[in-house]
C-alpha cells in the first residue's frame, strides 16, 4: 500500500461523503483528520514504529532530568522511557518512593548511576551522577503533528507519521465526524465502527508481541459476537503480552 498525502486524504473523504470540494471547508476536514491521527497515535502506549534509541549526557551533581531534555534526537522529543544504561551496565528502574527511601536527601551519594525513577516527567538517577556520563536510552518518541499546522494552510504534500496501512483510516475517521456534523448519526456511527474494526486489525499486526517468547493470559472460547466484531488480540484466543 502506498502512502497518502494530506491532499489525497481530503479527496478520499470527499468521495466517501459524495460532496464537492468546497462543501466542507478544508480547515474543518483537517480538524477531523487531525483528531483521527491522534486517535490512532494514542490508542497504543507503545507502537513499535515509534520506538527509538538515543543518548544524552549527565551533568555532574545533577540527579533530575526532564523528559523534554532527553536526547538530541528524535526532534519530536521522547514520549516514554523504557530503558536506561551507562557504558558499564543497565540502570534498574525503581519506584520514586523506594528510591527516595533508600536515598535520603541528606545522605544522597554520588557516582555512576545504577538506578532511576520517573515522576512528573522527570528522571531521577541514584546515585547522583558525579561527572559527565553518556546515558543510552530506549523509548517511544512523540509523533510528528499531522496535518503540519491547523492555521488553514498546512503542507498538503505531507504524509502522516504512520505506516502506510494506517493512512486510509484517517479518511474513515474524518468521514465519521463529517456525517455527525451534517446531523446524520447513522452514517457517522457506521464509519466510526469501520474505523474501530480496521484499527483493531492493524493493531494485531503492528502491536503484537514479538514471536520468540509470547505469553498468553485469559484464553477463552470466542462466541458469535466476537466473530462478527473481532476485538484486538483475540485472534490468539487470549491476550498476548
Amino acid at each position: 500500500m502506498s502512502e497518502m498525502t494530506l491532499a489525497q486524504i481530503r479527496t478520499q473523504v470527499q468521495g466517501m461523503l459524495d460532496i464537492a470540494e468546497n462543501d466542507i471547508p478544508n480547515s474543518v476536514l483537517d480538524t477531523f483528520i487531525a483528531q483521527g491521527f491522534d486517535a490512532i497515535v494514542y490508542s497504543e502506549k507503545r507502537w513499535p514504529f515509534f520506538e527509538v534509541s538515543t543518548t544524552f549526557s549527565t551533568v555532574a551533581d545533577q540527579s533530575d532530568y526532564a523528559l523534554a531534555d532527553i536526547g538530541t534526537t528524535p526532534s519530536t522529543g521522547m514520549r516514554e522511557i523504557f530503558s536506561l544504561r551507562t557504558d558499564t551496565g543497565i540502570c534498574d528502574y525503581i519506584g520514586r518512593d523506594l528510591g527516595d527511601h533508600r536515598n535520603p536527601l541528606d545522605s544522597l551519594g554520588s557516582g555512576s548511576p545504577t538506578q532511576w525513577s520517573y515522576w512528573g516527567d522527570k528522571i531521577r538517577f541514584y546515585p547522583t551522577p558525579s561527572s559527565v556520563e553518556t546515558i543510552y536510552v530506549r523509548g517511544v518518541r512523540n509523533a510528528t503533528d499531522f496535518p503540519s499546522t491547523m492555521d488553514g494552510a498546512p503542507n498538503t504534500a505531507a504524509v502522516p507519521d504512520l505506516p502506510a496501512p494506517f493512512h486510509p483510516l484517517l479518511a474513515t475517521y474524518a468521514a465519521s465526524r463529517a456525517y455527525l456534523q451534517q446531523e446524520d448519526p447513522t452514517m457517522g456511527a457506521q464509519y466510526d465502527r469501520q474505523f474501530q474494526i480496521e484499527l483493531d486489525n492493524l493493531a494485531r499486526r503492528f502491536a503484537d508481541t514479538p514471536a520468540p517468547q509470547p505469553m498468553m493470559l485469559n484464553s477463552r472460547r470466542r462466541d458469535l459476537v466476537d466473530m462478527r466484531y473481532p476485538k484486538r488480540y483475540q485472534n490468539t484466543g487470549g491476550v498476548i503480552f
